[in-house]
């Protein structure tokens, strides 16, 4: 890649329809935000749609001929995400980034009996992508951007007690989480390819930005540090949303992880990364798949373009 890319470098997204999950803040809403302004429609797609609203309305004050719909989705709860793909008023969806995540909460169930990061961060947004799949797969070159963070290198899928009933440390649980988003992100390019479909699965990661999700779940001396390297050492949400958006719009192969290019990928412009090698670890991404598919009830058929 010649130079630094920058927002200002997305194509012409005039026409096509993109769906942001968390986009009623930080990364979410500064990637909802540039995409409005390339052009394309963006579904926000936000667990309080009253701060959906506030969103839109920011980015219109910026982008006023921005077209922007608002709909409820709550990750945490497998009903909400059927019920935002059944209500969702368009017929294909060109892009779907998963974006909205929890980090290192206390421990805590989703609505459904999972562990709070890995029930939002992973099945949630897995399930989302299986109920969507029949719209992205009528779009002419649909893409996933799903993603992770640098906490996937130090997490590890335990297949034994994915839940942490028996053992739970916040950080622990998150990095298993950024580690399933990136192996599920893997694992959906692998099947589509075999499937013969067009679709794209990529993966980025923000480096260290500066957003509410350091502050919204976190024990309070873990805040607390993380509101001086906030102040020190992180990015904006503008900067940190820009692997994201190369991820989403760039000609890139499927398959590909994109994350900042400065040191140790915290901060800069978005390149081509590399993940954790066990990020690769196609035996255990199939093992994933088929356990995300049991416990959320959702099954991918690329042949027939429906999840049931």
């Amino acid at each position: 890649m010649a130079g630094k890319w920058t927002a200002a470098d997305i194509p012409d997204q005039s026409g096509r329809l993109v769906v942001v999950t968390g986009a009623n803040s930080g990364l979410g809403r500064s990637t909802a935000w540039e995409l409005a302004r390339a052009g394309a429609t963006v579904v926000i797609a936000a667990r309080n749609t009253d701060k959906g609203e506030e969103a839109a309305e920011r980015i219109r004050q910026d982008v006023p001929e921005a077209e922007l719909r608002v709909q409820q989705l709550d990750l945490a709860d497998l009903g909400s995400v059927r019920s935002f793909a059944e209500g969702l008023e368009h017929d294909r969806v060109d892009v779907l980034i998963n974006n909205a995540g929890v980090m290192a909460p206390p421990r805590r169930l989703t609505k459904d009996g999972f562990e709070s990061q890995f029930g939002t961060n992973h099945l949630g947004h897995f399930a989302l992508t299986g109920r969507l799949l029949p719209r992205l797969l009528a779009a002419p070159a649909p893409r996933v951007v799903t993603l992770s963070s640098g906490a996937h290198r130090f997490g590890r899928i335990n297949f034994s007690d994915l839940q942490g009933e028996r053992r739970y440390i916040a950080w622990l649980a998150h990095g298993q989480s950024k580690l399933a988003n990136l192996m599920f992100a893997f694992e959906l390019q692998r099947r589509a390819i075999e499937a013969g479909t067009a679709l794209e699965s990529m993966a980025a990661h923000p480096g260290y930005s500066a957003t509410n999700l350091q502050f919204a779940a976190p024990r309070l001396p873990d805040r607390m540090v993380m509101a001086v390297t906030n102040r020190l050492v992180a990015q904006s949400a503008e900067m940190g949303a820009l692997p994201t958006l190369y991820a989403a719009t760039a000609e890139l192969p499927g398959g590909t992880f994109v994350g900042p290019d400065g040191f140790m990928e915290q901060r800069g412009h978005p390149k081509v990364v590399t993940g954790a090698g066990k990020a690769y670890d196609e035996a255990a991404q199939r093992r994933l798949w088929d356990v995300s598919e049991e416990l959320t009830g959702v099954h991918y058929e690329f042949a027939s373009s429906a999840a049931v």
